[in-house]
Parts: structure tokens; C-alpha cells; sequence
């Protein structure tokens, strides 16, 4: 299956058949994304810069919240956590999805604001690849991030929602996540990243997607 990263939190998955995207954006980020075909739309909370499903083609299935689904040959659970540290008093309520796509479970954490508990985080089940914001301001920290990387313990880890060049956003960069992992040079993938089930490092390994904006 591959990867490729649109900046924010919006991703897209693909595998033979079926693709998904999460957390899609509106041009007012400062980056328009392209006229996408998807099977699968998933939406981490109904924020303008993580809920523009307008732009799809193909008439995707929109998932918005908790619950276990099968769409295309795809398995997608969603879990709900929290925007913040104080269970959704501040900032409401995310969800979590978990995505088995040619036997790799990507999880993808929406914009979680807080450590999970031992039980949110059995919650998630096993995970290959962890899709994380890192960027803090209105999500976890890079040293929150960091914590709930070692929690989880996957084989890859993507950072996301962080500030990059083109969209406007109020985060901090990648480098404290980096820092706090003990990082100094971590895998950069510029264009498409392709996992497979037996491909999967043996130790958690970070990687830096380049933007594809």
C-alpha cells in the first residue's frame, strides 16, 4: 500500500482498489487540494480544516465518528479520544481511525490533545504505522507525541499537523517531536511512501513525508 502526504493531517491511502483520505482541507489552509478520486473519506471532528469532503470524486463513503466499518475491501475502525486535556471540555471530542489496508494497520490519532489512557490505547489494537500530530498549539505537544509513540509502539511513525511551508497555520514545526525521539536524522520520503506487511522495520522507525502540496 502507499502513502502520501498532503500536509495538515490529510493523507492519502491506497491500495489495489480502494484509496482513503483523512482529514481533507479547504483551499483557505493556503494549499487547494487536487481533484481527488477516494473510496473512503474519514473525518477526525468537524473542524473546516479537517472536514472538506466537497472536492471527491467517485461518491466516497464519509466516516465522521466511532464505529467499526467495511467499505471496498477496507476495514476501518474508529475510536473516540479527545481535543484536549480535560475530556473535551475545551475543544469537544476526536476520533481515532484504525485502517487495515493490505495487512498493515495505519492509525491515524485526528487531533488529539491529551496522553491516552492504557485502555484508549489497547482501544487502538496493534499498530504498524502511526499517523501523529506533533505540531501542539491546539493538539499534543512534540513531548506529548513523543510519550504516546513509546505507549503504542509502532513500526513507523509519520508525523503530521505540524507547520510547513505553504499553509497557514499556527503550529510549531517537526523539530521538537525529533528531539524528544532522540532523531537526528530521520528517514525522509519525498514523494510516496510504500509499506508492506513483510517490508515493516524490525524497531520503530520515524519518517518525514514530504508535503504534496
Amino acid at each position: 500500500m502507499e502513502i502520501i502526504y498532503y500536509g495538515h493531517a490529510c493523507f492519502r491511502l491506497r491500495e489495489r482498489g480502494a484509496s482513503v483520505y483523512t482529514d481533507p482541507y479547504p483551499p483557505e489552509l493556503g494549499a487547494e487540494l487536487p481533484r481527488l478520486t477516494a473510496s473512503i473519506v474519514t473525518v477526525s471532528h468537524q473542524h473546516p480544516n479537517h472536514n472538506d469532503v466537497r472536492g471527491f470524486r467517485g461518491s466516497p463513503y464519509v466516516i465522521q465518528g466511532p464505529g467499526e466499518y467495511e467499505i471496498s475491501g477496507v476495514f476501518v475502525t474508529g475510536v473516540e479520544l479527545y481535543h484536549d486535556e480535560k475530556t473535551g471540555e475545551e475543544r469537544g471530542k476526536t476520533t481515532a481511525y484504525v485502517i487495515e489496508m493490505d495487512g498493515v494497520m495505519i492509525c491515524h490519532l485526528g487531533d488529539l490533545g491529551y496522553v491516552p489512557s492504557q485502555e484508549e490505547i489497547e482501544e487502538l489494537g496493534d499498530v504498524d504505522v502511526l499517523l501523529i500530530p506533533v505540531g501542539g498549539r491546539t493538539t499534543i505537544t512534540g513531548t506529548r507525541a513523543a510519550e504516546i509513540v513509546n505507549l503504542i509502539d509502532p513500526r513507523i511513525v509519520i508525523p503530521m499537523h505540524y507547520k510547513v511551508p505553504g499553509l497557514n497555520t499556527n503550529l510549531e514545526t517537526e523539530k521538537r517531536f525529533l528531539r524528544e525521539m532522540g532523531v537526528d536524522d530521520p528517514t525522509r520520503v519525498e514523494d510516496i511512501l510504500k509499506v508492506t506487511a513483510s517490508s515493516l522495520p524490525e524497531e520503530t522507525t520515524i519518517m518525514l513525508l514530504t508535503p504534496q502540496l
